[in-house]
């Protein structure tokens, strides 16, 4: 996927263009919705269906306080948008500058660089701008004078409620992960690059991959099995997300641990991407290192049988 970070870069020449706009973390089935209707519309008119986006999520740029904990790295945004036929993403860099913006003003430069736009795709309850003064009635009106359709859709309802990130995360949060995945439209997964640790497991016998999760929102602590996929490839896996009680650290931080079985490679540095199959135990505190090691030996069998 072409990833463009201003929009005169899609040089679209005469032909048009059909936009869906909005964070889309988790890109879930309301997400998948505004993307496919401009691909449709792409198809219909031959023209050049755009994503845009932003490389993190606006309130942590303008109210941090309320800055919620993304489904998805943006790495793994970008592939989940690109796997749904899109070719081209404009990645906004959402910064204090672009927040003073005005709605109205954001909307005309797309306009302006991006030539004749045929279609504006995003969801009902989208809103936009500085101090989020844009909304579809705002795209309505600007339509009407800058000659664009305009598309708000509707949220989708799975199981009588509309799916939305945040009902994602609370579903992950208390562990309904395959919640989670039926709103998500895939299989939820945590993701993360691989990192260097202290190597407690190694010192224990089980090396594992330590994941950079942070202001990533995550299972409930415990012991998982669960298949690793690494520059397309999968390994099974027995993971922990846990604050390592037993080791008494001083400032005890989240952390994701992922022991691959009967692998050795070296995964620094790579991104790896973990889903879940089964919890196996809730998190733990041991008396002594080899009681955890113990357990740990425990845990990995129990994810083997499991497989």
């Amino acid at each position: 996927m072409n990833v463009i970070r201003a929009a005169n870069e899609l040089k679209p020449g005469a032909r048009k263009v059909c936009v869906a706009i909005g964070v889309f973390d988790g890109v879930h089935l309301g997400h998948q919705q505004v993307v496919r209707k401009t691909i449709a519309d792409s198809r219909q008119h031959e023209a050049i269906p755009v994503v845009v986006t932003f490389d993190c999520h606006p309130n942590s740029v303008v109210a941090p306080e309320r800055t919620p904990e993304l489904i998805y790295p943006l790495s793994k945004k970008l592939r989940a948008i690109e796997s749904l036929g899109i070719d081209t993403t404009l990645l906004i860099h959402f910064d204090v500058a672009f927040s003073q913006i005005s709605a109205e003003d954001f909307i005309r430069g797309l306009k302006a660089d991006f030539g004749n736009i045929h279609s504006i795709c995003v969801g009902s309850n989208f809103t936009f701008g500085h101090k989020r003064q844009g909304n579809v009635a705002l795209l309505q009106k600007l339509g009407q004078d800058l000659k664009f359709v305009v598309h708000g859709l509707s949220a989708v309802s799975l199981d009588g409620e509309r799916v939305s990130s945040t009902r994602i995360r609370d579903a992950i949060r208390s562990g309904n992960l395959d919640d989670a995945s039926q709103m998500l439209g895939r299989a939820y997964a945590v993701v993360g690059e691989v990192v260097e640790g202290d190597k407690v497991g190694r010192e224990l016998g089980f090396p594992t991959a330590n994941l950079k999760v942070f202001g990533l929102v995550l299972p409930p602590n415990g012991v998982y099995a669960a298949h690793a996929d690494i520059g397309g490839q999968t390994h099974r896996a027995a993971v922990n997300i846990g604050q390592r009680p037993t080791l008494n650290s001083p400032s005890p931080q989240i952390h994701v641990e992922a022991h691959l079985l009967d692998y050795t490679g070296n995964v620094y540095g790579r991104e790896m991407e973990l889903t879940f199959v089964e919890k196996i135990r809730d998190e733990g505190k041991f008396s002594s290192a080899d009681e955890l090691k113990q357990q740990i030996a425990k845990d990995v069998e129990t994810a083997r049988n499991l497989f």
